[in-house]
């Protein structure tokens, strides 16, 4: 049985490693755009397309589409860079989910390929880059954002 490293056309192991590393750090980038990039994006958009400084409902408009758009955007290439990150290292493609009707009740199918693949490391990324945004949320605003309750 021949995977991909030990096929006659695989690209040599240190190429492999750097594309490997190039698809993480790619896949890091994209899920912390996620966060910062795409908000920051769409506020910047928005205030472009605001008239002087008043906020209208245009802007706003303006705003949540460009958001959407930018996280969809970044979602797609986080499904793109994983697809590839898992063709590179020969690991099977995840079987598409079926209705819930349809699927076994013990659910074996999936706890055995998890077992015998375990998580790629695009994915341990998303994990890790959505918990330090979440943390990071809950710090600012426990501990920075002030209150608007008004002080007596």
């Amino acid at each position: 049985m021949s995977g991909p490293a030990t096929s006659p056309t695989a690209p040599r192991p240190r190429l492999l490693w750097l594309k490997r590393v190039l698809l993480v750090s790619a896949s890091a980038l994209a899920a912390i755009n996620i966060w910062t990039g795409a908000p920051l994006l769409a506020v910047w958009v928005g205030s472009k397309a605001a008239a002087g400084s008043r906020l209208s409902m245009g802007a706003v408009g303006v705003v949540i589409v460009v958001l959407a758009a930018s996280c969809l955007v970044l979602a797609a290439a986080l499904t793109w860079l994983s697809a590839r990150y898992d063709e590179l290292t020969g690991r099977p493609a995840a079987a598409r989910r079926t209705s819930p009707w349809l699927r076994s009740m013990r659910g074996e199918r999936e706890e055995e390929s998890r077992r015998r693949h375990g998580i790629s490391p695009v994915e341990r990324i998303v994990v890790i880059v959505v918990v330090l945004g979440v943390l990071a949320f809950e710090v600012w605003f426990f501990f920075f954002a002030g209150s608007s309750l008004p002080s007596q």
